[in-house]
């Protein structure tokens, strides 16, 4: 059990990173995978794993899983941003124990996954996944910044909408598929968020900078 029970209708940012920050994507196959698995557990009333869902799928089966309503969910994700070695995500919880068993239905799964590929045993994740409480609006939108501007900070990308496995493009395009819901917490003009994020490109960027001569 935790230390802080989570509780119903708080928000929170949730991470996770990998063993001995061992690269755990690296190609679009294992990004869209775990952005697969966030979008179908995210449903209460699913009725099997998500490797028997692909093979129903691709014997043509339909069986397609849409974005329930808010009570079948366990969360509701506000944003999210999948690293090389880590992954960041802003969850509301709806349901008793929501973010619990979303997140580890999760990363099961994707430890499943990413074992039978490489054929490795063993844990692949840190432990439990982390949480902070989220406490008010200004913290939250600043959050989503954070997470939109990590592919930048990390040097991936120059821009943080070139990343295509974060919800940046979500909150300032018309993207199709989306896993977010954040239009009841957050008012988000497309044109004055996108100003938003960028005019703290540059300073996230030296802060890790900083923070790596500290660590090292």
């Amino acid at each position: 059990m935790r230390k802080d029970e989570l509780v119903n209708d708080q928000i929170y940012h949730i991470f996770n990173k990998s063993i001995a920050g061992y690269k755990i994507f690296n190609d679009e196959v294992q990004y869209l995978r775990i952005l697969g698995l966030i979008k179908y557990y995210n449903n209460i009333n699913i009725e099997f794993k998500y490797s028997r869902y692909l093979d129903l799928l691709s014997q043509g089966n339909d069986v397609e899983i849409g974005l329930s309503s808010e009570s079948n969910q366990y969360v509701s994700i506000i944003s999210y941003c999948i690293m090389p070695t880590h992954i960041h995500l802003t969850l509301k919880q709806i349901n008793d124990n929501g973010i619990s068993i979303f997140m580890r239905k999760i990363l099961d799964s994707y430890a499943r996954y990413f074992n039978v590929r490489y054929n490795r045993k063993g844990p692949l994740w840190v432990g439990r996944f982390k949480n902070v409480l989220i406490r008010d609006d200004e913290q939250l939108l600043h959050l989503t910044r954070y997470h939109h501007l990590n592919p930048t900070t990390d040097g991936l990308v120059d821009k943080p909408e070139n990343w295509p496995f974060s919800s940046y493009n979500e909150y300032i395009g018309d993207v199709k598929n989306k896993i977010c819901n954040y239009n009841k917490l957050l008012d988000i003009d497309p044109s004055s968020y996108k100003k938003f994020v960028n005019s703290q490109k540059a300073y996230q960027r030296e802060l890790s900078k900083i923070k790596k001569i500290i660590i090292e």
